[in-house]
């Protein structure tokens, strides 16, 4: 399908009585041409009938933050107040767009929605997210706005020395703009945010979202504007140090863990992974839970560890897998993903995650 088409069919799916002149007219085309399209869409099985009878996929919809990264790092020890020779990369990244990506390797289809500024960066992450599947075309796009990026320096070791990030672009996913795509989110088998969003917006999704919402807190910073709707989300994925601070509870051993992830739960969250770094994930619900170890890993990469895992526990949910086999997933994907030069590997597939986890399931049974 190609973009215009998946645009147009998005515009339908809106208003299935939508004529091919109001079609026309919001995408700036003739009306032949949108005779053209919708003639593909119908041979695509896409459009079914009269009246424009959709055929629905099922989707994941995501919502937040998408970045170009941009790192340096010197080839001897860093000499500040000066030009300091050595490598500078840039990558797409964002805790929603790396979410969104994993996804799509496993074999999900998604819709994410984030803003995009109209520069050079936008274009070139619109395009990677369609040459991946995901569907972009319910992000907003704002005039004369600057992309979100994210630049940051190492040492000649590649510790972290200096960041700065431009995320100032996210203040226009208000929840105004957010209702009028609510059609969309609703039409979802699940909601996927993080805390990139407003506090505003995320109470607004909280609030008139009828699909299960997963969250990631990003970071200790932003994870406090999830306090409020903490109600409303199905599952949630903290890091120790987010859940110490939401919480107030310092998690020292085993019985202290338990309490931070009874919080959750007596707060109305329905699933808590808590992740604890190398010590493993605990996961809870108000019927089981356990304490499960990393898989054997060959690290080269963790920095994607936790977007992958978010990933795989949404499969999990999807394909009616129970807390622990979740779990399970969730931890196999991270090991797959932390075994990547970059935050992504493309080395994960479903059936390599289901491997690894030691789950007796293909996706065949599925």
């Amino acid at each position: 399908m190609t973009r215009r088409e998946k645009q147009l069919l998005e515009w339908i799916e809106e208003n299935p009585l939508i004529s091919q002149q109001e079609l026309a007219t919001r995408a700036g085309i003739t009306r032949s041409s949108v005779a053209v399209h919708i003639s593909n869409l119908m041979k695509k099985g896409m459009i079914l009938g009269k009246g424009y009878i959709v055929h629905k996929s099922n989707y994941v919809v995501v919502i937040g933050g998408v970045n170009m990264d941009i790192f340096g790092r010197p080839y001897n020890p860093l000499i500040k107040n000066d030009s300091n020779p050595g490598q500078v990369r840039m990558t797409f990244g964002g805790v929603a767009r790396n979410i969104a990506h994993n996804l799509r390797l496993l074999g999900v289809n998604i819709k994410l929605i984030t803003a995009f500024g109209e520069d050079v960066n936008a274009q070139k992450i619109i395009k990677n997210c369609a040459d991946l599947g995901i569907d972009t075309t319910s992000s907003l796009v704002v005039p004369s706005g600057v992309t979100s990026s994210y630049l940051f320096i190492t040492s000649s070791e590649g510790d972290m020395e200096l960041a700065v990030s431009d995320m100032e672009i996210y203040r226009y996913l208000t929840p105004d703009y957010i209702a009028s795509k609510m059609d969309i989110i609703n039409n979802a088998s699940l909601c996927i945010i993080d805390a990139n969003l407003s506090e505003g917006t995320i109470n607004y999704l909280a609030e008139h979202c009828t699909v299960p919402i997963f969250a990631d807190p990003v970071s200790s910073t932003k994870a406090k504007k999830l306090i409020p709707s903490l109600s409303r989300i199905h599952s949630f994925k903290p890091n120790l140090i987010e859940a110490e601070l939401l919480t107030g509870i310092k998690i020292t051993d085993e019985e202290s863990m338990k309490q931070s992830a009874k919080y959750f739960l007596d707060q109305g969250v329905k699933q808590i992974y808590l992740s604890l770094g190398k010590d493993g994930v605990y996961c809870a619900s108000k019927h089981e839970s356990a304490h499960l170890p990393c898989l054997k890993t060959n690290l080269i990469n963790a920095t994607g560890g936790g977007d992958s895992f978010m990933a795989a526990i949404v499969w999990a949910y999807l394909n009616g897998l129970s807390l622990i086999e979740s779990t399970k997933l969730g931890l196999a994907a991270s090991s797959i993903c932390c075994e990547g030069k970059g935050t992504i590997n493309d080395a994960l597939t479903i059936d390599a995650a289901l491997k690894r986890a030691r789950l007796d399931i293909t996706t065949s049974e599925l």
